[in-house]
């Protein structure tokens, strides 16, 4: 299949309205090669584009050639804007080059930017054909003089050497996080090679682990630090205005909708979104957000439109999403679209070596915020009450420590913090002393019943070995109502005894 694609130009519009031809008329309807397919990337003159397209249909079909010409709306707030281009043309030439397609980039019409970012991507990546016309309706099939592959290759291999000799420059987004312990070190220089490129990621962690101070220093040395972070809690959304938080609404799309609206989804462009508590999305906007992903488009409330969008989404839950997916409550393709970058952040009980960093960091902000009160003492912490700390399980993780710290200071009398005024200070300590639940592995296929029937062989043959066999007494220690219920679960069980 040959199809030629094109940005529309102002001359392509002027010279259908005075019944003349320009380049992407030219070409469509006078290469050699018919093509199959005409396709038009526009961003402006909107009014005309229906016109347009009419006029070079009915030409088309004059020289009973095959091709439908269709103009494609694309978001752009600038024609000169390089990246936004070239996320438009990357992401529709990736649509289209499969083996049966030769594809043909017109690079007469559209700006500079334009023209530069199609040879760039079609000839480095895609292996494009390339053509422009003349202002005689000439057509010039054009052959880029150098090979991009090898040429890069060359340069990069100059630059890594540079950098070598340079010695490590890590980016000071990570500076300020802190990581004495190995859990985090690993977890540091994982997100510092995903910072560099424009995979999704997924952050996984209990509650207060600090996925969303992950996500901002991802963002902040990734090459879309420039462009905007939007963060939202996809657990706090309103249910009836999660699709207009998202991807915007238009005036009178619904009661209160008095103006336009851009979505986060826009408000990101360029940028990136986090999405913490992915978990919590409705099946309906699941579906949205695989859109949004798969093809970087998105349509707001109330709109027929269809907008392009340029985001990095960095989603993070303190769910199980893999036991979602077997259960049907989380989208199995959305998994996969968003789980490429996976980063699981340990907890604090696994991060013991970062504990007194924490507790200095704490104390110090905690002493500046209370040092505006008249007649405050700052307050410092004993050995002995940071040894306290690194003995708890913290279920809360880095978050409930800050609160802790908190009432600690609050409450104390003395200037030093003590192991009593941080025993104090721990809300349900009893419940925080409890090993978290060991729960298994939840994944495809797992079969609960099987799970369930493991555990009741292991407490019937635990019970008959205490009680040597014997029936009733092992019923008892089970707190079953007779040695008959245990009998029938032997049998169900496949337990067999010498009594």
């Amino acid at each position: 299949m040959k199809i030629l694609i094109s940005w529309l130009g102002k001359t392509d519009i002027d010279n259908m309205q005075a019944n003349e031809l320009a380049s992407i008329a030219t070409l469509a309807t006078k290469h050699a090669q018919p093509f199959d397919k005409v396709l038009i990337l526009a961003n402006a003159w909107e009014e005309h584009w229906q016109t347009y397209e009419s006029w070079l249909n009915k030409r088309l079909a004059v020289l009973h050639r095959p091709a439908t010409a269709e103009i494609k709306h694309q978001s752009l707030s600038s024609p000169t804007d390089y990246q936004a281009v070239a996320a438009i043309m990357q992401r529709n030439l990736q649509a289209l080059c499969r083996a049966d397609n030769q594809i043909y980039i017109n690079l007469t019409s559209g700006t500079p930017a334009m023209t530069a970012v199609s040879v760039l991507l079609g000839k480095g990546i895609y292996q494009c054909n390339f053509l422009q016309s003349a202002r005689d309706n000439t057509i010039e099939d054009v052959r880029i003089p150098f090979d991009f592959d090898a040429t890069y290759a060359k340069a990069a291999l100059s630059s890594i050497s540079a950098k070598v000799v340079a010695g490590p420059k890590l980016s000071s987004a990570f500076d300020d996080m802190v990581s004495e312990s190995a859990a985090m070190q690993a977890v540091k220089q994982k997100a510092q090679k995903l910072a560099m490129t424009e995979l999704p990621a997924l952050l996984l962690g209990e509650t207060g682990t600090g996925k969303e101070v992950l996500a901002t220093a991802i963002h902040a040395a990734s090459n879309r630090s420039a462009k905007a972070l939007k963060t939202v809690n996809c657990g706090a959304l309103p249910e009836n205005l999660v699709d207009s938080i998202l991807f915007g609404h238009v005036k009178g799309a619904f009661t209160g909708a008095n103006n336009d609206h851009a979505g986060l989804f826009e408000q990101a462009d360029g940028g990136t979104l986090f999405l913490d508590e992915i978990g919590e999305l409705t099946p309906a906007v699941q579906v949205k957000l695989l859109r949004a992903l798969q093809q970087g488009e998105i349509t707001r409330v109330g709109d027929s439109k269809t907008r392009q969008v340029d985001v990095r989404v960095i989603a993070a839950t303190h769910r199980q999403l893999t036991a979602m997916v077997a259960e049907g409550t989380f989208r199995e393709d959305l998994f996969y679209r968003i789980a490429v970058g996976v980063i699981e952040l340990p907890p604090l009980r696994n991060r013991i070596a970062d504990i007194p960093d924490f507790v200095k960091i704490f104390l110090e902000d905690i002493n500046s915020v209370h040092s505006k009160q008249p007649g405050y003492e700052s307050k410092i912490i004993s050995n002995s009450a940071i040894k306290f700390i690194e003995e708890q399980l913290w279920p809360g993780n880095v978050r409930a420590l800050w609160n802790a710290l908190n009432r600690a200071v609050l409450w104390a009398d003395n200037a030093e913090l003590t192991v009593k005024d941080i025993k104090d200070a721990i809300v349900e300590t009893s419940h925080s002393a409890e090993k978290p639940t060991v729960v298994p592995e939840l994944v495809a296929g797992f079969d609960i019943q099987q799970y369930i029937d493991g555990i009741k062989e292991n407490l019937v043959k635990a019970a008959l070995d205490k009680t040597a066999g014997n029936k009733s007494k092992a019923a008892k220690l089970l707190g079953l109502a007779n040695h008959q219920t245990l009998a029938n679960w032997m049998k169900q069980l496949g337990i067999e005894t010498e009594n």
